[in-house]
This record gives structure tokens, sequence and C-alpha cells, in this order.
């Protein structure tokens, strides 16, 4: 909870810099790229965030990295800022935040379809159509394939959530049944 406040602060005053700068896109790959980096290398959470290591060292580690990726220096800066704040550790969250705030910026909404099978993309794509529609927003999809819900297709935008899968479906004539004894 608490991170998720700091997150929030630190994405704003991100967010306004990159409107500032036109380079919201920008920001929002170099975060989500920095954050991907803190949560699947060990090494580079631990040498960011370690209180065994004295705070010039952890600030040294991310300056390395930021010199290294040759990030816009307004990045390098905040990057650099949150090391010497001790905030390395809600990177993710900022990351995550920052991507929340640049959609409502734009109006997008990201949207997920569950299949069983791979989709068609001419589905995909109408599929996308109708949940803009019902939105209202430009839905930006991503696909995962979970053969346990046998067929059809569960769609997530939002609070919304569109379940035509075959599994709910057993899973409610299965219910009524029961009901019906």
């Amino acid at each position: 909870m608490k991170n998720d406040i700091l997150a929030k602060r630190y994405a704003k005053a991100l967010l306004a810099v990159g409107k500032e700068e036109n380079a919201l896109d920008d920001y929002a790959k170099t975060l989500k790229a920095f954050a991907d980096l803190y949560t699947t290398i060990p090494e580079v959470r631990d040498g960011l965030t370690n209180r065994m290591y004295p705070a010039d060292v952890r600030e040294k580690v991310m300056a390395e990295i930021v010199k290294n990726t040759g990030v816009p220096q307004i990045m390098g800066n905040f990057l650099n800022l949150l090391a010497q704040k001790n905030r390395a550790n809600v990177l993710p969250e900022i990351a995550y935040a920052f991507q929340a705030m640049v959609d409502v910026e734009r109006n997008v909404s990201q949207g997920l379809v569950i299949t069983a099978k791979a989709l068609d993309p001419a589905l995909l794509d109408k599929t996308k159509q109708t949940l803009e529609k019902i939105t209202g927003k430009q839905v930006v999809l991503k696909t995962q394939i979970d053969a346990s819900i046998i067929g059809g297709m569960i769609a997530k935008v939002g609070d919304i959530i569109l379940d035509g899968s075959i599994k709910t479906q057993l899973e409610g004539l299965k219910e009524s049944i029961k009901g019906s004894e």
C-alpha cells in the first residue's frame, strides 16, 4: 500500500515532465525496461536495494546501469534519484503506475483475451473493435492461451469481464442441474 502511494507520486511527477518533453512513450519504455531488469536479475535488485552495501555503492550501481544503457538525461536523473532516496525497490510499481497514467491521458485501456487455442488475427481484431465500442476507449489487447477454458473466450478490460468460455457455461449448467434436484 505504501509503495503504491509512493509509486503514484513518482509516476505523476515523471508524467508532468514527460508531457513537457513530449516523451511519454520513451519514458514508459525506459521505466518498463528498468523494472524488468530489476525484477528479473537478482544481482541488480541486490545491488540497488541491499542495505548491507553503503548508500554510495547502491547509487553507483544505478549510475553505472544508467550510463551503460544510454537513457536520456532526464530519465537518468530520475533513476539516480530513486537510488539516492533508497526507492529503487518501488521501480516496478512506478512503471506500472506511469503506464496507467499514460493510458488515462490517452484514453486507452489495457485488455486481456484468454482462449483455449491461438486466436485468428481477424477474430482478435473484431474482438478488439467490440471492446472499444463497449468501453468507449482505444483498447490494447494481450492474448493468453489457457486450455482449461475448453473453448470460447474470456475478455477482460478494466472492470469489465466478458466470459464466454465453455468451462463457465458448463459450470453454470452443472449448478442449474444441482439446483433443480
